[in-house]
């Protein structure tokens, strides 16, 4: 069978100049590498790269999963691009090999693959694809796809890939270090705020509001840059102003005394209020005597965080520290809790396998959303430690929303007080369930 072979279309469909050009361009390839020892491919090797680089080809998942399917109808392994490799499978074989894929889903991903340039169509005259044997079962003539053009693009598709690889661990590099400074910068400012250091820690914390929220998995590397640049320039410039109010003695302290120097006892934070700007306050502090810095207010916070500090170090053993609530049942299941918020997954160190590896990861989440430590104690003592960490969990998830995450916690946790707070609307809203 000669290259020149049923190259134009059957039925209404024309020949474009693209099909023509992408036919002449895989006849010269293959010429060439008849005349040399090129290598030949593994074909599935060939299209884990393709799967890789399938941004560069303008190529969907499912596109991919339909070439997939073309892939396994040819029996051997290695991809010899030299000569065509037709394989005519009919549209019942790809839809069962495409997971029950329909028809017209099918043909469409087919003429993305035939547009690319990675199949060539061989259409029989009547549009059925088929193979003629000869007297020995040898295929003299088969119709149907093409797939030497995606053997012959090899080094091209491998290219792609190899960038594919290298920008995906820049980006991974970029979102790891944001995240790392989001949370030096908010416990650095916290610490400054809570210990009344000298500074302008209100503008810091304005400046790291408005360099926070979301890190979308869909942002480009340079956008992702130029934030983490941001981030880079005003850690420095925080650290600066807090080791500038050091003593002698403070800079010389042991690892415990620092520890202690920068726990936090103000139990109503300016650093989270100054994030609360716009935020609708607490039904309990419309009071006269319950603005922020009276007598009143600071004395009734005090109380109920030395509360909480108490319920939280007496524990059942004595020793240890417990949060308050951390026997609680579960109210749902954790895979719903992870299908419903999937961004959580992506700042755990080794992958969130129980409520233990959600609490601890919701702990990193909250000071990278600028929650302070207050408020997260309180939501731990009111809600119970797994409610507490399914909450940050689903605010990370809507986080392009909400204002601030630090006041929208705190209003959550007064609803939680009273008893009008679930967690279950709010995963059930967030998986397409219903609503809030």
């Amino acid at each position: 069978m000669t290259d020149r072979f049923a190259t134009t279309p059957f039925g209404g469909r024309s020949l474009s100049h693209a099909m023509f050009a992408v036919q002449e361009k895989t006849a010269r390839a293959r010429e060439k590498l008849a005349n040399s020892a090129g290598k030949h491919p593994e074909k599935w090797a060939l299209l884990r790269s393709l799967t890789e680089a399938r941004a560069a080809f303008f190529l969907s998942d499912r596109t991919i999963a339909v070439l997939e399917a073309l892939l396994s109808f040819y029996p051997e392994t290695q991809l010899n691009g030299a000569t065509p490799l037709i394989v005519f499978p009919s549209n019942a074989e790809l839809s069962m090999r495409t997971r029950g894929m329909s028809p017209a889903t099918i043909r469409r991903h087919l003429a993305a693959l035939v547009e690319t340039g990675l199949i060539i169509r061989r259409d029989s005259p009547n549009g059925k694809r088929y193979a003629r044997r000869g007297e020995t079962g040898e295929i003299e003539f088969a119709f149907g796809f093409d797939l030497s053009p995606l053997a012959l693009r090899a080094d091209e598709i491998e290219a792609h890939a190899v960038e594919a690889r290298d920008l995906a661990r820049a980006i991974q590099r970029v979102r790891s270090e944001i995240t790392i400074h989001l949370r030096d910068i908010a416990k650095t400012v916290d610490a400054g705020l809570s210990e009344g250091r000298p500074g302008d820690w209100d503008a810091y914390a304005d400046d790291l509001a408005a360099l926070s929220g979301r890190v979308s998995r869909h942002l480009p590397l340079s956008v992702l840059q130029q934030r983490c640049d941001g981030l880079a320039y005003l850690r420095v410039k925080v650290e600066q102003a807090y080791l500038a109010t050091l003593s002698n003695e403070e800079m010389s302290a042991n690892d415990s005394n620092f520890e202690h120097h920068i726990q936090n006892s103000n139990p109503d934070p300016s650093f989270e209020r100054a994030q609360e700007k716009g935020q609708k306050q607490p039904a309990a502090q419309a009071g006269g005597d319950m603005q922020p810095g009276s007598k009143v207010v600071m004395t009734r916070m005090r109380k109920r965080l030395e509360d909480a500090r108490y319920s939280r170090k007496s524990g059942a053993d004595g020793g240890h520290p417990v949060w308050p609530g951390h026997d609680r049942p579960a109210p749902m299941a954790l895979e719903a809790v992870l299908s419903a918020c999937p961004q959580i997954r992506d700042y755990a160190r080794d992958g969130i396998e129980d409520w233990r590896d959600l609490a601890q990861t919701a702990g990193l989440v909250r000071s990278m959303l600028g929650v302070s430590p207050d408020a997260w104690e309180k939501a731990l003592s009111t809600m119970g430690e797994i409610t507490a960490s399914i909450t940050i969990a689903a605010i990370l998830e809507r986080v392009d929303d909400i204002r601030s995450p630090g006041g929208y916690l705190r209003a959550l946790t007064d609803r939680a007080e009273i008893g009008q707070y679930s967690v279950i609307p709010v995963i059930k809203a967030l998986r397409g369930e219903g609503r809030v």
